[in-house]
């Protein structure tokens, strides 16, 4: 059963009443679950009022009250688990256990921050005269905005909301029209953990208005954003204007580098469990391989193997190891790829089409002898497709990795420490796993570099984002 859609706005929830709306499309079967409404420019007024007024409640309430609330929320998620990760599984698609695990690790977020929040510390830094006290405190920014995409409902609204919300700011978030239903239930779980009114906003719309409108507002101090680089560079210079904070995560193209020592076999089942993923909607998937050539046959046997026995269907139906692709737009930038890599004389060796006659289904598709300057080699297919090359030498594949303007993550495998050094260091990436694509987790930064945005959530990093630094200086 799907969940009641609705803005939340100063504590309360609100729908219909004439305003603007849409429907929710489940993926896998193109049938609408619910309506949802579209906030007015009065309802964002009336966020941003709230924002403001919220923020002067959560900032005067002491951080171990601010952890209980928060952590009091995560319980009740954790309560809710099943009917959130199915709401969560018919909105986007993603196969129901990986739709459990988004939303377990979404509370272990909400969780992880609450206590984090408790240990912002400043320091002491000694005078330059005796009985100076010099002191750095961390306080919180201010009213902050937050932008989330609809490939994980649940652990993107998760980490804007701990990182804002445990550093004492109050938060207006705009979650995906797509899969709102997610961030409503975790919203209302803060609601019903006793959050104050107005230090936590929901609202939907047409995103460049509602973009446009709340930045533009001298209430808000920063901005974090979710999602592709031009829309980032767009919301970015938004921000400017306001001289606001921002935190951009954004697109990326992660290569995958496989050295001749290590186990091709055991490479590819990691790397393609790995690629298929959520449909290989996610933004640090492994997306562009190159593998060294004593090891490339056998790389290129097992990983197609895999692809052949992914089991395509309902995220919710039993034995369905992959869904569907959460919206009409991926299938045609899947067979725009497509397309490009066959006119460019590559093989299709799995896939490279849509499967069935209802729902976005592509099928897992895996591309050999394909050229560096193809479509699917430099832009971010955002999909089930697994492009895999040769290579020769170290210099060679690290010149090739780093051609691109993107730098959100890498991957390598190598049974050789000094080899995972060397090209730990080389890549231009801001987070690089060697031997495991498990680069994410509550405790540890998420960012990147280059075109892939700037800042972090996750981590210390990720909770000092909304923070900002004051010195006091006392004689």
């Amino acid at each position: 059963m799907y969940t009641n859609l609705a803005l939340y706005i100063d504590g309360e929830w609100i729908s219909g009443g004439g305003r603007e709306s849409e429907p929710v499309i489940n993926p896998a079967t193109e049938k609408p679950l619910a309506t949802l409404t579209h906030a007015s420019a009065a309802d964002l007024d009336r966020a941003l009022e709230a924002a403001r007024r919220g923020y002067k409640t959560w900032r005067a309430t002491a951080p171990y009250e601010r952890a209980r609330i928060m952590r009091k929320a995560a319980d009740l998620m954790r309560e809710r688990l099943e009917p959130i990760a199915r709401i969560l599984s018919m909105e986007q698609g993603k196969v129901l256990a990986e739709a459990r695990g988004e939303v377990a690790v979404s509370a272990d977020i909400i969780e992880w921050y609450a206590e984090e929040g408790k240990r912002s510390y400043g320091r002491i830094i000694p005078g330059r005269v005796q009985g100076v006290r010099q002191m750095m405190v961390q306080e919180p920014v201010g009213p902050c905005a937050a932008f989330t995409p609809w490939n994980f409902p649940g652990v993107t609204p998760a980490r804007k909301i701990g990182g804002a919300l445990a550093a004492g700011c109050s938060l207006i978030i705009k979650a995906s029209e797509e899969t709102p239903g997610t961030c409503v239930e975790m919203v209302r779980a803060f609601h019903e953990a006793g959050l104050p009114k107005g230090v936590l906003n929901l609202v939907f719309g047409v995103p460049a208005r509602i973009s446009e409108h709340i930045i533009a507002s001298d209430i808000i101090r920063k901005v974090s954003f979710t999602g592709s680089v031009p829309v980032g560079k767009h919301l970015t210079k938004l921000a400017a204007e306001g001289m606001k904070r921002t935190t951009m995560e954004l697109g990326g193209h992660s290569p995958v580098i496989v050295f001749g020592d290590a186990d091709p076999e055991k490479s590819a089942e990691i790397a393609a469990a790995g690629k298929y993923r959520n449909a290989g909607q996610v933004c640090i998937s492994p997306t562009r391989f190159y593998v060294q050539q004593d090891n490339y046959d056998r790389f290129v046997k097992r990983f197609v193997e895999y692809a052949k026995a992914i089991k395509l269907g309902d995220g919710l139906a039993d034995g369905t190891t992959m869904g569907p692709l959460a919206n009409p737009r991926r299938l045609d930038a899947m067979e725009g790829f497509v397309a490009d890599a066959k006119k460019r004389g590559a093989e299709i060796r799995s896939g490279g089409g849509r499967h069935g006659n209802q729902g976005f289904f592509f099928g897992p598709t895996v591309v050999t002898d394909i050229p560096d300057d193809s479509r699917l080699m430099t832009e971010e297919p955002f999909g089930p497709m697994a492009p895999i090359t040769p290579f020769k030498s170290f210099d060679e594949v690290v010149a090739r990795a780093n051609a691109l303007p993107f730098g959100l993550a890498a991957y390598t495998f190598t049974n050789s420490t000094k080899t995972a050094n060397l090209i730990a260091d080389a890549l231009e990436a801001g987070m690089v796993g060697v031997n495991s694509l498990a680069i994410s987790t509550p405790e540890t930064p998420f960012g990147g570099m280059k075109e892939s945005g700037y800042g972090h959530e996750g981590g210390l990093e990720g909770l000092e984002a909304y923070t900002s630094k004051k010195l006091v200086v006392q004689a």
